[in-house]
């Protein structure tokens, strides 16, 4: 930068135009580490297909001396080769691709065991949990049916109970109904046996009260003839 600074005035526009190719070798050459490309195990290209003599040309047409070209040409090659230098440092083997590639591989490869494991192993335990569901729901359906067959006993029983006892009562007020008739009956009897003695000792008072009457009427003709 010092030797550039030092050239004439006419040559700093050509010297301005070379450090701006520089910059942009150096902000194209160093690539983010995330777009880092692999390259193979070949051997670094040289710097061959750089023609520095049609570059010193170019600067000496553009006003610049010879030693001037020269020397820029000189510092832009160093800038190129530290370039390249640090974007092969930065980029990945093919070799280490490959180890990367079966790394990843294989972390896949346990991943998708691992998942596979934990998706038999849920589903075993999802049988499992449904098996016991649907046993416990078989027992509570015995369960209930063993209930319901107890409460409709029950209820037959306290049926049959229940018609036991109206039956026994109704016979009771059977038997009540016909010892009431019958005593009813037997005061109708003694009544009815009452009256014909009643008949009875009515008419043979009558029967005493006109025979004695009878004589009397003969006895008071007798005196009275």
């Amino acid at each position: 930068m010092a030797s550039l600074l030092s050239l004439p005035i006419a040559n700093r526009s050509a010297a301005r135009t070379a450090l701006s190719l520089t910059h942009t070798a150096r902000r194209t050459s160093s690539p983010p580490l995330q777009h880092l490309r692999p390259f193979g195990a070949s051997p670094r290209r040289s710097l061959s297909h750089f023609d520095t003599y049609l570059f010193v040309e170019k600067l000496e047409k553009n006003g610049m001396t010879r030693e001037s070209a020269e020397g820029v040409m000189s510092v832009l090659a160093e800038v190129i080769e530290e370039s390249i230098k640090g974007m092969e440092a930065s980029l990945v083997s093919k070799a280490e691709q490959e180890k990367q590639r079966y790394t990843e591989k294989v972390d896949f490869a346990r991943l998708k065991s691992e998942l596979q494991l934990h998706e038999k192993n849920d589903l075993t335990l999802m049988k499992a949990e449904n098996d016991r569901l649907m046993a416990d729901v078989e027992k509570l359906k015995q369960r209930l049916r063993e209930e319901v067959t107890r409460t409709q006993a029950g209820v037959r029983l306290d049926l049959n109970l229940e018609k036991g006892r109206i039956r026994d009562e109704s016979s009771q007020q059977e038997l009540k109904i016909k010892e009431v008739d019958t005593r009813i009956e037997s005061e109708i009897a003694g009544l009815r046996t009452q009256i014909e003695q009643a008949k009875f000792s009515i008419l043979q008072y009558l029967v005493g009260v006109a025979t004695g009457s009878g004589a009397l009427l003969l006895a008071y003709m007798r005196m009275m003839m």
